[in-house]
């Protein structure tokens, strides 16, 4: 069979296909569908009770859903106030709250110092796992390469199947300590293999923090500036958890509810955070910013920016979508707090690198774009720019390549999708299982000699 044969025969097979994946629009219309898992008013449905982390961006009043500053709670604890005790006391956080996450509390400094040994420990990975897992089968994407690798790891594991809390516990450790390692490896090998670029692999110092270290393997020269560092710090520390509810995390538990192992659960939420409607959004946000700088020629020009954002929304520019990327979330109405924190920690960096004219045109994209999405949607409930709006930019800033900005999200991610997990095996108990209401009609057997 050709190439060509095969093409054409796959161009057939789809348009015969089209017809089969048509759903009655009378069945998804059904007021008790929850679509999404979402309730009518656009609230997520409840299926679970977690401690680990929160996301209030609204409160119910008499049955309706009534406007409020944001905020993001990890363990109880508010997520504004961790960044900024460690932005007052010039140290790197996300350690801290890793520790926070997965143990359940604050860390003393005796405990913390250990538990940074334990991840310094665990950084490297298994002998000859670069050689084997991944610079003999580059991948073109780095997030399908760590989840790859986070399965292998499954056969480098004595007791990989068994789910106690102790075993646990190694695992979301191990995993945590190698995700920054893997990514800059599988990076570096993807860089080399497909882009034609130098090979270079830096292995990780103990000394060093997380974001420290990710600077240093991702770098040629392995050098990056205290600022730097802090920069990204800042990063992990405001993507490390979002509530039980987020796409990934929910996978996660998800699949941890059938008692499989760590490696297959994690595997999963890497799965989903790929997705541009999930973890991917911040590439949509440069796509679109890229647009935007293209087209309008004097970035200073409010009318002129005004003018592009509402051609956006009615599908007469950037991609045709009519979404502007990062404005807008599930939970968060009048702000979200992280967005907020890249506000206002980026200005400097922003200064020192040369990016304030970009910085301030992804202020104006979320100054004018508001109103304007609430306008033309004829929108009731306010939104806000979320966390995707203003990340990207960071990662520019920092010298991050786009293909990077996912695969860090996961960096972060993997603490609370490890909590997560240790959460629903310990006290879920049931297995998830929703309901599909069928759509199709009966229909006989023919024998194939009669079908057309």
């Amino acid at each position: 069979m050709t190439a060509e044969y095969a093409k054409e025969y796959m161009v057939r097979l789809s348009e015969e296909m089209k017809g089969q994946y048509v759903i009655n629009p009378r069945y998804l219309n059904d007021v008790n569908l929850k679509r999404g898992l979402r309730n009518a008013d656009g609230t997520g449905v409840l299926v679970g009770v977690t401690g680990i982390g929160s996301v209030q961006g609204y409160y119910v009043e008499d049955g309706v859903r009534v406007p409020q500053e944001g905020r993001l709670y990890y363990r109880g604890i508010s997520m504004e106030d961790i960044v900024e005790a460690h932005r007052k006391s010039d140290t790197f956080g996300f350690e801290e709250v890793v520790y926070l996450l997965v143990v359940g509390k604050l860390p003393t400094k005796a405990q913390l110092e250990e538990f940074n040994e334990m991840l310094a420990a665990a950084r490297d990975l298994p002998k000859g796992f670069y050689e084997d897992m991944i610079l003999k089968i580059p991948s073109r994407n780095v997030m399908n390469k760590l989840a790859r690798c986070v399965l292998a790891l499954y056969s480098y594991d004595e007791d990989p199947d068994d789910t106690s809390l102790q075993n646990m516990v190694k695992q979301s450790i191990a995993l945590i300590a190698r995700f920054p390692t893997i990514v800059a490896q599988a990076y570096a090998t993807k860089r080399h293999h497909f882009d034609g670029k130098s090979l270079y692999i830096h292995n990780p110092k103990s000394e060093l923090s997380v974001s420290e270290n990710f600077l240093r393997m991702i770098r040629a020269d392995k050098s990056f500036t205290h600022n730097e560092a802090l920069l990204l710090d800042l990063m992990l520390m405001i993507q490390a958890e979002h509530g039980g509810g987020n796409n990934s995390a929910f996978v996660c538990r998800a699949l941890s509810s059938t008692m499989t192992d760590t490696y297959s659960a994690i595997a999963g939420a890497i799965g989903s955070l790929k997705g541009p409607l999930h973890g991917g959004a911040n590439s949509k946000v440069m796509e679109m910013f890229g647009y935007i700088e293209e087209n309008v020629k004097d970035w200073k020009d409010d009318e002129a920016v005004k003018d592009y954002l509402r051609r956006i929304v009615r599908k007469e520019a950037g991609d045709r979508s009519g979404k502007i990327y990062g404005l807008g979330h599930a939970v968060y109405t009048v702000s979200d707090p992280r967005a907020k924190l890249i506000r206002k920690y980026a200005v400097d960096v922003a200064k020192e690198k040369g990016y304030m004219e970009e910085l301030e045109l992804l202020e104006k994209v979320e100054e004018f774009g508001v109103p304007i999405l609430m306008e033309e949607k004829q929108m009731d409930m306010p939104i806000c720019a979320n966390v995707d709006l203003y990340s990207g930019l960071i990662y520019k800033m920092l010298g991050i390549p786009e293909e990077l900005c996912t695969p860090l999200f996961a960096v972060a991610r993997i603490s609370g999708w490890c909590a997560h997990r240790i959460e629903e095996v310990m006290t879920g108990g049931r297995l998830m299982r929703p309901a599909y209401r069928a759509s199709m009609i009966r229909v006989p057997y023919i024998d194939i000699e009669n079908r057309k």
